[in-house]
């Protein structure tokens, strides 16, 4: 199993990527940065690129909105440029309110645009002229769709260091994950909880894998997961907080009353009551209630929280799930501990992994 960090944008960045250079010399394979309406990802990958040598790099996610396609395969093949080979294309859908509240577009046909896209930036990394005439994308414009007729069928000028680089789709909804097994080299859930995995999204898995080009390498599943290892239950508990804070955050505050994804899964793995209550509180303003009301097995089931054995058993459950990387986010922002808590997750993976045949 491969392990990914996330570097938050909410603050800290210098003093994270500091520290990214140990980590890496640990053995953390994958960097991701998220974006949302904020600095961008992209600068940000950029920076991390420089400053290491091995580590692979990953946009999680750059929406599918406020770039056009041929920007978001430019963008890829020059951060894979600049870190020899080392990117990988996150998208995703976001939502309504950051895609109009932010960037001013209509949020519509997520699944359409997604699917047009990789197409726009496959032609693009396989270095051809770009022609793509779709329901949502006309690539050159024609004059039936509002262009001069001046446009012209181009091709990246200068050669990409690879001509295919790693897509992961971060999808939540049956057709969106149905999307992400046909067409895309990686899958990136959230609130992944390997015991109830296939009753929230094994069915649209095998849709999508029914129709997926044999010539693609076998679907990758990206989990998220959160990282604490202690024997003091005191240290736990506030970690479990802190999880507890930001799932509440996701269920109860991530979107509007019926367009909240976060919400939708987490009654599509069991938890719809549960669910309802942290948006009604959320919503309310009592925010530590919601946090409160947020269920223990929800806490436990998707975080490396806990004593060393919790954590080997966690992390059993996530490779028997199928899960071939887990993006780990530290809830300690030290990055002594940090780098502490890897170093000792990665003894554990190395004793569970002759158990699993890994």
């Amino acid at each position: 199993m491969r392990f990914g960090m996330p570097i938050g944008y909410a603050g800290g960045f210098k003093e994270s990527v500091d520290g990214l250079r140990a980590l890496e010399d640990a053995g953390l394979d994958v960097v991701t940065m998220p974006e949302a309406y904020t600095f961008d990802a992209v600068s940000q990958l950029g920076y991390i690129a420089a400053r290491t040598s091995r580590i692979g790099l990953a946009t999680s996610i750059l929406n599918v909105y406020s770039r056009t396609p041929a920007l978001l395969a430019m963008t890829a093949a020059g951060l894979d440029y600049v870190s020899d080979g080392r990117f990988s294309l996150g998208i995703g859908s976001s939502g309504p309110q950051v895609v109009e509240g932010f960037h001013g577009v209509p949020f519509d046909a997520p699944l359409g645009r997604t699917r047009e896209i990789v197409d726009i930036c496959r032609q693009a990394w396989r270095r051809e002229k770009i022609e793509h005439h779709g329901r949502y994308f006309d690539v050159p414009l024609t004059q039936a769709r509002g262009g001069s007729g001046l446009g012209k069928a181009l091709k990246l000028i200068n050669p990409p260091v690879r001509g295919s680089i790693p897509l992961t789709l971060a999808a939540l909804g049956p057709k969106n994950v149905a999307l992400a097994a046909e067409l895309f080299e990686s899958w990136q859930p959230i609130f992944f909880l390997p015991e109830l995995a296939q009753e929230a999204f094994g069915d649209s898995l095998a849709e999508g894998r029914a129709k997926r080009d044999p010539a693609l390498p076998d679907l990758q599943v990206i989990a998220d997961s959160r990282l604490f290892l202690s024997t003091d239950e005191e240290e736990l508990e506030r970690a479990r907080d802190s999880a507890r804070s930001s799932l509440a955050l996701y269920i109860g505050g991530m979107g509007a009353r019926g367009r909240n994804f976060y919400h939708q899964l987490a009654g599509r793995l069991g938890f719809a009551e549960e669910a309802d209550r942290i948006q009604d509180l959320f919503l309310s303003g009592a925010k530590d209630e919601a946090a409160r009301a947020v269920p223990d097995a929800l806490v436990n089931g998707i975080s490396l929280i806990g004593t060393p054995d919790h954590v080997a058993d966690r992390l059993t459950a996530f490779a028997a799930a199928g899960v071939s990387q887990l993006n780990l986010s530290p809830v300690s922002r030290d990055n002594d501990v940090r780098l502490k808590h890897f170093t000792e997750l990665r003894v554990i993976a190395d004793q569970v992994a002759p158990a699993l045949g890994t």
